[in-house]
């Protein structure tokens, strides 16, 4: 979630747009009189917000707003210093910390962990920043000319493996936990860091908070001198502890290559993707009956247990999960391009690991197609409050996927051996469709057996089930976690593009 993007439109009815107080504001409504700010989340039920970087950077100047270009904020500039241009009064330096800890403390009261985006790798400036100040080329990596060395794309990337910088990072990060109270931190770009300082990062934030979250984007935007052996890379992160890498690998094999706009994947019809949705299902776990081999990005499990997978879709890179379907199914319609957006999301929501989604993917919210919108302008960024009123279906299908997994351990087991032992796949061989049981009361869950049915393809599927007493969660394209209605088993319809979930005590 960006601070601007979530209040700056006019229809999210919030006073202080694009502030830190914007997530302080509570009976805010868009012009339906839905839900907005705070309350949506609320509404919504989800347990974190992660928010982009909230830390001073570069690109603004706060004593010149109105001037000013939208920015994500991945051009550091003082790392332990909130962000200026989200305070009601930059010019006074109380006003940002204070604002912040409102922030912080209305989402703590309202049950909503806060999740802060850290970019230690690489710096706004280069021989000007505050680094290069203090010791001249030593908190950063070079090249054999002197150059600096590019793995962030960005000009320059820090030596994590060097003391004095790996000191600063785990100094950093203890102090907005110890003193923001923030509940995790997104590594940007987490493999340019090394895995030591890394496990340091998690060692040491947990002894502030025990549930603390970390996790990152384990690949780097170019090479680096760093070996690969010790960075913090998807690959490696079953050498480090507690730390979590997202999956690109479910998040392409559901949708399409992120970098190609009218590929498509699992959820809209392109066959060839299961075995990848089932690496993501397992949270890179290793699966008795999962082919490794024809994963589209792993060759192998990674991950030591799922809580070290962030399963998603989409985020603020790249398109929107609805700019993706419209540009990869230019000639469908809405509500068929919704039916997979549900479908998308059931995936992600069901798979072992963390969900994972971009804020305001529920109300179907787009970036009218671009991809790298880190300087448009909020007519591009913002979210539109009133889709919420127009998708409200799409809406109440998310809150009820949420509220499953919420009420239901079975989607969260902890160990790669409980999910080998649990999760059973059915022997189907057809393109775009997958079926599986969640079994043995698996994580102390109330329900015996989970039945599990995904239909990406453009028809309708009869898929044969064990005869029992199933009361159906989920069936096309409607979801409800106290049961759509009952079903004996045998050979059932799943509805295309759709997901069926059946479950029994």
């Amino acid at each position: 979630m960006h601070h601007r993007d979530f209040s700056v439109n006019p229809t999210s009815g919030i006073a202080n747009k694009g502030k830190f107080i914007a997530l302080t504001e509570t009976g805010t409504h868009n012009s339906f009189g839905d839900a907005t700010g705070i309350d949506h989340l609320k509404e919504l039920g989800v347990t974190h917000v992660h928010i982009l970087p909230s830390y001073d950077f570069n690109s603004v100047d706060e004593a010149n707003l109105p001037a000013n270009n939208y920015n994500w904020g991945y051009d550091p500039l003082n790392y332990n210093t909130p962000e200026g241009s989200y305070s009601t009064n930059p010019s006074d330096p109380a006003t940002r910390i204070r604002e912040f800890k409102q922030m912080v403390k209305s989402l703590h009261d309202a049950g909503i962990g806060v999740i802060m985006d850290v970019v230690y790798n690489h710096t706004a400036q280069g021989d000007e920043s505050n680094f290069s100040r203090l010791v001249p080329g030593y908190f950063y990596r070079h090249r054999p000319d002197g150059t600096y060395s590019d793995a962030s794309g960005c000009g320059n990337e820090t030596a994590s493996e060097r003391k004095m910088m790996s000191d600063y990072i785990v100094n950093s990060v203890k102090y907005w936990a110890d003193e923001y109270h923030i509940d995790g931190f997104r590594f940007d770009l987490m493999g340019i860091h090394d895995t030591a300082t890394m496990d340091r990062v998690a060692s040491e934030l947990k002894k502030i908070h025990p549930d603390i979250f970390v996790y990152g984007e384990g690949w780097t935007a170019g090479d680096s001198p760093l070996g690969q052996n010790h960075r913090a890379l998807k690959d490696n992160v079953g050498k480090m502890t507690g730390i979590a890498v997202f999956s690109d690998d479910i998040r392409d094999a559901i949708k399409g290559h992120y970098s190609k706009a009218d590929d498509r994947g699992f959820a809209t019809g392109k066959p060839g993707n299961e075995e990848t949705v089932k690496i993501g299902i397992a949270g890179a776990t290793a699966h008795p009956q999962i082919d490794y081999s024809k994963g589209n990005n792993s060759k192998s499990p990674y991950a030591k247990a799922p809580t070290q997978v962030i399963n998603y879709v989409s985020c603020h890179d790249d398109l929107t999960l609805t700019d993706k379907l419209n540009k990869s199914m230019p000639d469908a319609t809405a509500d068929e391009r919704k039916r997979a957006a549900k479908l998308a999301q059931t995936i992600v929501f069901t798979s072992q690991g963390t969900p994972f989604m971009f804020a305001g993917e529920e109300v179907f919210r787009n970036k009218q197609g671009v991809h790298n919108s880190y300087n448009s302008p909020d007519s591009i960024n913002s979210i539109n409050w009133d889709l919420k009123h127009e998708n409200a279906d799409l809406f109440n299908y998310y809150k009820n996927l949420i509220a499953l997994r919420r009420s239901h351990p079975a989607f969260r087991m902890t160990s790669a051996e409980d999910v080998a032992h649990n999760i059973v796949f059915d022997n189907i061989s057809e393109p775009n469709l997958i079926s599986y049981s969640i079994r043995n009361n698996a994580n102390g869950d109330e329900w015996a057996e989970i039945k599990v049915i995904f239909n990406g393809a453009d028809d309708d599927k009869v898929v044969n089930v064990a005869k029992h007493d199933w009361t159906i969660i989920a069936a096309d394209a409607q979801i409800d976690p106290d049961g759509l209605g009952k079903s004996k088993g045998g050979k059932i319809t799943v509805a295309h593009r759709s997901a069926t979930i059946l479950a029994r005590k």
